[in-house]
């Protein structure tokens, strides 16, 4: 309980009070009622929800954990009592503080005052400036005493711009709190060591102003003379920046009744002078060559972009997405497109097929599309037929869709060779595979002058009739051929060299470049030809008499071995054309192989294998140069596929 004597106390409320009559940690807590409620009562009702697990029951260990939290709070309390009582001393000293400052200003002021009045009784004298003659003798009434030399603190400052500085009587400094010395019409307050110019003493103003300029002294004498004035000059900045004004302002007015309209409040005696912006600095040289370092850095660095961009453009392109699309648009599939799929096809050779049979933009793009949907269709042999243009995803539709899986049909792959090629034939039509390879042993069972059938077999999509033997199936592909030689032009007898030609081209260049190709191929069959002399130098000739097909990665290949070989095939070891086709060339090879397109090219390299973007040049050192854009390119996609 509160003491009843504490409510006749004076003293502001405090927090701890409203928390008086709570018990604390120590105090015996108060026994709960146990008396039985009468029966019908709230309280009996409650005891009975309580025991149904209705109202959970407080027990008393809860009660005694909540007395500790409330004392815990008392002490929390008395804490923050403790520290506002510190915090109200504090600002108590301080505030005592501040008022001692006041005083000791109020006192430097008056004492300022009573010696301005001392030095105004204090009569000064000062002889006529004229013409040089010999000097008078004085008085010695007129000869004011000269005390000891004081040194002055700080220079002063003329009354005015226009106006020159006048000599006055000085004062000697004043001590205490502040150091106050009068020179002339300005007052100058010290403290520790700092010097404040305090302002224009109005009656000095008027005193110096009734005076005649005195004649300047003959003799050097001591700068800070008490009663010799000296000349007035500027603070620097930095002097004037080392002053910091007291902020203590006066409560009188030290200063009233002087005649004069200047400041009459203590608060002037602190006031800072304006500082003058400083002069600014006369730029030379240094800004110059700043300059052209700057300039030297940044085309530095736009150098090195472009290099960069130059060499890995496409990498960059393809992540940031600024190159063009690897995929066709919805909408744009049009016309027919035969894709043959063999046993055991995956989702990389299925998407190089793709690409081949002109469904896809690029070779990679089915299978990067399977990659990045995670998904492992299984795809079945057989001929399908498609649009070109197709997106990668329409083809995948496509081809797991069974009604455009052709039945009883066999194709041809455009740039294929017999070896590869026959076994799914055979498959697509259920057709024993030796029977084939027995069918196509002999050209001459098909009036082919030649020693294999190899480029005769015309790529395409074909359909039999049911009961059609292997020997049907050969014809009907040679028989395609011979219209295609004889659409473009080529005479009897030279089908065979056509046919050569054209599968080289076929296997060598893209669609929109045979006709180059085929000129590279002519141009080096000439007999002036100093470049290379005859050979043909085709890597495709090479990888076909050693035996190598396009199933593989071309990285693996020995080509070392390859280009040393001396197969018939080799063109990088014999001139001339190799001894038979190397693959089933389409119609536009062939008729490029026999129409080629003018020009001066000996070498060609394609520089990027996702977008066949080739490079035809006539002399080697451009074929170098080329090759070395081929090489950027392989480095920045190294798994594109070079070798």
């Amino acid at each position: 309980m509160p003491d009843p004597g504490r409510q006749n106390e004076s003293h502001p409320p405090r927090l701890s009070d409203l928390f008086d009559n709570l018990p604390t940690a120590g105090s015996q807590l108060p026994q709960p009622d146990r008396t039985p409620p009468p029966a019908g009562s709230r309280r009996a009702a409650r005891q009975a929800r309580q025991a149904s697990g209705a109202i959970p029951v407080v027990s008393e260990q809860a009660a005694q954990e909540a007395a500790a939290q409330q004392a815990a709070h008392q002490q929390f309390l008395a804490q923050q009592e403790a520290a506002a009582a510190r915090f109200a001393e504090q600002q108590r000293a301080a505030a005592e503080q501040f008022a001692a400052q006041q005083r000791a200003a109020q006192e430097a002021a008056a004492q300022l005052a009573a010696q301005q009045q001392v030095a105004q009784q204090q009569p000064t004298s000062a002889p006529q400036q004229a013409a040089p003659q010999p000097a008078a003798p004085v008085p010695d009434s007129a000869v004011q005493p000269r005390p000891a030399a004081v040194e002055q603190p700080q220079p002063v400052v003329p009354l005015s711009a226009s106006e020159p500085a006048r000599r006055a009587p000085e004062a000697p400094s004043i001590t205490g709190p502040f150091a106050i010395t009068v020179t002339g019409s300005q007052a100058i307050v010290e403290q520790q060591t700092a010097s404040y110019p305090i302002m224009a003493v109005p009656a000095f103003q008027a005193a110096a102003a009734s005076d005649p300029a005195p004649e300047p002294e003959q003799q050097p004498t001591a700068r800070t003379a008490a009663f010799e004035p000296e000349p007035a000059r500027r603070p620097a900045p930095q002097e004037r920046a080392a002053r910091a004004p007291d902020p203590a302002p006066a409560e009188s007015d030290p200063f009233g009744g002087g005649g004069s309209d200047g400041p009459n409040e203590f608060d002037s005696l602190f006031a800072a002078e304006a500082d003058h912006e400083p002069a600014k600095k006369k730029r030379g040289k240094g800004c110059l060559i700043s300059l052209i370092v700057l300039l030297a850095i940044l085309g530095g660095i736009a150098g090195a972009g472009a290099w960069v961009y130059n060499t890995y453009s496409d990498k960059i392109n393809e992540v940031m997405g600024w190159g063009p699309s690897k995929d066709y648009e919805p909408g744009q599939a049009t016309g027919e497109a035969f894709v043959t799929i063999k046993d055991g096809d995956t989702g990389q050779p299925i998407s190089t097929a793709l690409n081949a049979a002109g469904v896809t933009k690029t070779p990679s793009v089915f299978y990067d599309m399977l990659v990045q949907k995670g998904v492992s269709p299984t795809f079945y042999p057989g001929v399908y037929k498609l649009q070109k243009k197709m997106t990668a995803d329409a083809a995948l539709k496509a081809l797991q869709d069974d009604a455009n899986r052709m039945e009883n049909t066999a194709s041809v792959p455009e740039g294929g060779q017999i070896k590869n090629f026959l076994p799914t034939v055979a498959e697509s039509l259920d057709m024993p595979l030796a029977d084939l390879q027995a069918a196509v042993k002999n050209p001459a069972d098909y009036g082919v002058k030649a020693t294999s059938l190899e480029g005769w077999l015309f790529p395409a999509v074909y359909t039999f009739d049911p009961g059609s033997t292997a020997k049907d199936v050969i014809q009907k592909m040679v028989d395609r051929t011979r219209t295609s030689l004889a659409d473009a032009g080529v005479a009897a007898g030279d089908e065979e060299r056509v046919l050569t030609i054209a599968s080289i081209v076929q296997r060598e260049g893209h669609t929109a470049d045979f006709g180059k190709v085929s000129r590279v191929i002519d141009n080096r069959l000439q007999p002036g030809n100093t470049e290379t002399h005859g050979k043909l130098e085709m890597d495709s000739t090479a990888q076909y008499g050693y035996g190598l097909t396009h199933d593989g990665a071309v990285s693996s290949w020995p080509w070392k071995a390859v280009k040393a070989d001396q197969n018939p095939w080799n063109t990088y070891a014999h001139q001339g054309l190799p001894s038979t086709p190397i693959s089933s060339p389409n119609d536009a090879a062939i008729k490029a192989a026999q129409n080629p397109e003018p020009g001066s090219w000996y070498y060609f390299v394609t520089v990027n294998l996702d977008t066949g973007e080739t490079v035809f040049s006539s002399t080697y050192k451009e074929q170098q140069a080329a090759e070395e854009k081929y090489k950027a390119w392989c480095k920045a996609n190294p798994d594109g596929g070079c070798y």
